[in-house]
């Protein structure tokens, strides 16, 4: 996939690997960060996916996944793109400083559809824990998806869905 082909609005099904975090996740990836002078998990060319899983039922390799708001986030957005994160998924719309670190930095917010956590859930095929399981569902996974159902809400010129007309 090459994000600066993405316009804002295109439909994306991503096949590939992302990385699942949230809050806590990202503070003690920054924290570490400033203690050691590099980021604990390589971030380079990843995608995040803001979610906390459920128990993976029997015969899935994970749970239901749904997207967490994505503007929680958004204080903490600029770290990840200086380590190289090349794309956020979540849901709902993103503060001005998000839509203008997207521009800057050359990257993409995705959004995917929220209350469907049961069917993101069949789209991951490969899950483990990377870092923080004490965190339970707010562990940093790194996941394999299939098919995973994307709308690309900021493009890499910071064109926003949701400030659309």
């Amino acid at each position: 996939m090459r994000i600066e082909a993405l316009t804002a609005g295109e439909p994306v099904q991503y096949t590939g690997q992302l990385l699942i975090m949230r809050d806590a996740a990202q503070k003690r990836l920054i924290q570490e960060t400033h203690i050691s002078g590099n980021p604990p998990i390589e971030l380079e060319g990843r995608i995040i996916f803001y979610a906390g899983p459920a128990k993976a039922p029997e015969g899935y390799p994970f749970g239901a996944v749904g997207p967490t708001t994505s503007s929680r986030m958004d204080k903490m957005l600029e770290y990840l793109f200086q380590h190289g994160v090349i794309a956020t998924i979540g849901k709902g719309k993103r503060t001005p400083l998000a839509v203008e670190l997207c521009r800057r930095y050359h990257r993409v917010y995705f959004v995917t559809p929220s209350g469907a956590a049961a069917a993101l859930m069949a789209k991951i095929v490969k899950a483990s824990c990377l870092a923080y399981p004490e965190l339970g569902t707010e562990a940093v996974y790194s996941v394999e998806a299939v098919d995973f159902p994307l709308i690309t809400a900021i493009d890499v010129n910071g064109v926003d869905i949701f400030s659309r007309s």
